[in-house]
């Protein structure tokens, strides 16, 4: 791991490292210069060939999702570039150190990407409450558009580009990206049923890409060194540098990068130093709040990969990684999430806006001692009434680390059980 590279966060630690002088200086907006030199389908083709996999939750290949923008003759006149920097997820922290701290990389990757899409506009839309680093990001496109990178004629290229930050309200359902689309329009945020898809019926019912802030990080760097080096860091259709967002019960909680797959029991011990305070793990979300718990043993036997963790039974998501030792309380923990979640919903869909409520109030009462024997049963029941009946993931999200949690720790649920509950049956709503 001593040999590993750097990609994201080389020049994080530089003094104004979020400056262009600075970014010139370690080698920016070279790979653009390339870029330009290659036709757009060609770099398509070498994202395809890096096999990067959206960093936003989902994993979808990046390559492929270009792939469904239709083409010009297909469908003429504007095409979008949205770069979803609204990182709203519980334990999601990964992408504020681009933008705080190598903006510069991430308008080289929007830039790369619309050469390669053909598309004139992107659009970052960033979360409300990350307020200085819209500032940084506005200040970094001010500086590119001084030195002709983005603008009328990038680089001599005859290509137009321009770049606009758009700040959320701060409404998590705003990272979907179609809810994400919607307040773009200036619209309320609510999810879009699918389909069409919104590389074909997008922003103002144009073609549209929607990636993430890492993923579209990455694009430099496959651009500048080819999609077989980013192929070689990680197991096969898990590949390239990753960003790993650690916090909870270890020493040194924070933004790592390293290489996708790494073991989880390594990022822990090794990077993070180990569980705090010398206690015992219990328990980890592997990829932010929304991801199936792992216990101890799970977590200490995992690869940090998509694949591995689906294998897990977890998701590897936005690779949050949530940490929690031997003190913590999972009843507490599940009423927590659940709260969010509720508090959250665009409350367009009856399954999610009804059932995240009445799971809030089981939640309650079992925090406060008063749960009732059958309500773990009813808890499921909820959740499966949920599952896959939503027209966005923010349900799932919310059912998913419940289910988990209550199967996994159902001891520490049935403990907070009124004993008054098991002569009459309880369990109701």
């Amino acid at each position: 791991m001593s040999a590993f590279e750097p990609v994201l966060t080389r020049i994080v630690g530089i003094e104004n490292s979020h400056t262009l002088s600075v970014y010139e200086g370690q080698g920016g907006y070279q790979a653009l210069r390339r870029g330009f030199q290659l036709d757009p389908d060609t770099v398509i083709e070498h994202v395809k060939n890096s096999n990067l996999r959206g960093r936003g939750g989902a994993g979808f290949p990046t390559g492929v999702k270009w792939g469904f923008l239709p083409s010009q003759e297909q469908s003429p006149g504007p095409r979008y570039l949205v770069c979803n920097a609204d990182e709203s997820e519980p334990g999601t922290f990964k992408d504020r150190v681009i933008l705080r701290h190598n903006p510069h990389l991430l308008i080289e990757g929007c830039l790369l990407s619309c050469w390669a899409l053909r598309a004139n506009h992107c659009f970052i839309f960033i979360r409300g409450e990350y307020a200085s680093e819209a500032k940084i990001v506005e200040r970094a496109i001010a500086e590119a558009r001084e030195a002709g990178y983005l603008g009328r004629n990038v680089l001599g290229s005859g290509f137009d580009i321009e770049v606009t930050v758009h700040r959320s309200g701060g409404a998590y359902i705003c990272g979907e990206e179609t809810a994400l689309l919607e307040c773009l329009e200036g619209k309320r945020g609510y999810p879009r049923i699918r389909p069409p898809f919104p590389a074909v019926v997008g922003l103002y019912g144009r073609p549209t890409v929607i990636n993430n802030v890492e993923t579209l990080a990455c694009v430099p760097s496959i651009i500048e060194r080819g999609g077989e080096w980013f192929t070689s860091l990680g197991p096969e259709n898990n590949t390239g540098p990753k960003l790993y967002a650690v916090s909870g019960h270890v020493e040194r909680p924070g933004t790592y990068e390293l290489p996708m797959g790494i073991p989880l029991a390594e990022l822990i011990e090794e990077h993070c130093g180990g569980i705090w305070r010398g206690r015992k793990l219990k328990a980890v979300m592997p990829g932010g709040s929304s991801t199936p718990v792992l216990t101890a043993e799970e977590a200490l036997a995992v690869n940090m990969d998509y694949d591995s963790l689906a294998k897990a039974g977890s998701m590897f998501g936005s690779a949050a990684v949530i940490v929690m030792d031997e003190t913590v309380d999972m009843v507490q923990v599940a009423f927590n999430l659940i709260r969010f979640y509720h508090h959250e919903s665009c409350g367009q869909c009856t399954p999610c806006r009804e059932g995240c409520g009445w799971l809030e109030k089981i939640m309650k009462r079992y925090t406060e001692g008063r749960g009732s024997a059958g309500d773990a049963a009813l808890v499921l029941d909820i959740c499966d009434n949920i599952a896959f009946k939503t027209i966005c993931p923010l349900g799932d999200a919310a059912r998913m680390p419940l289910e988990a949690l209550i199967t996994k720790y159902r001891a520490e649920f049935d403990a907070r059980i009124a004993p008054s509950t098991f002569a009459g049956g309880g369990g109701g709503r």
